[in-house]
């Protein structure tokens, strides 16, 4: 009994060690010279943050989706334009 109680601690030890390193992981950092632009990507062409419905990369539903962002050089954005308006810097409320 001793001996599956200490096995069930290590377990236990082992998965906190994991959840909490998988916590600390920092996401990929943004590239100085890119800002993120919303609502300038095709479906499917965006970079991440799609909105409610999606995951992340390449999964925007439509084109120009206003919650939908891709990278751009710095200074870029505001600068594009589609058919719907310019890109932005915050995201498009539909």
């Amino acid at each position: 009994m001793l001996a599956k109680t200490h096995l069930s601690a290590a377990l236990l030890a082992g998965s906190l060690a994991t959840a909490i390193g998988l916590i600390a992981m920092d996401a990929p950092a943004q590239p100085a010279d890119k800002e993120k632009c919303y609502g300038v990507s095709l479906a499917g062409k965006n970079d991440c943050a799609a909105g409610p419905g999606t995951t992340c990369a390449g999964t925007s539903k439509v084109d120009y989706q206003g919650n939908a962002w891709t990278l751009v050089p710095k200074g870029t954005c505001v600068t594009i334009k589609t058919p719907k308006g310019t890109g932005s810097l915050q995201p498009i409320k539909s």
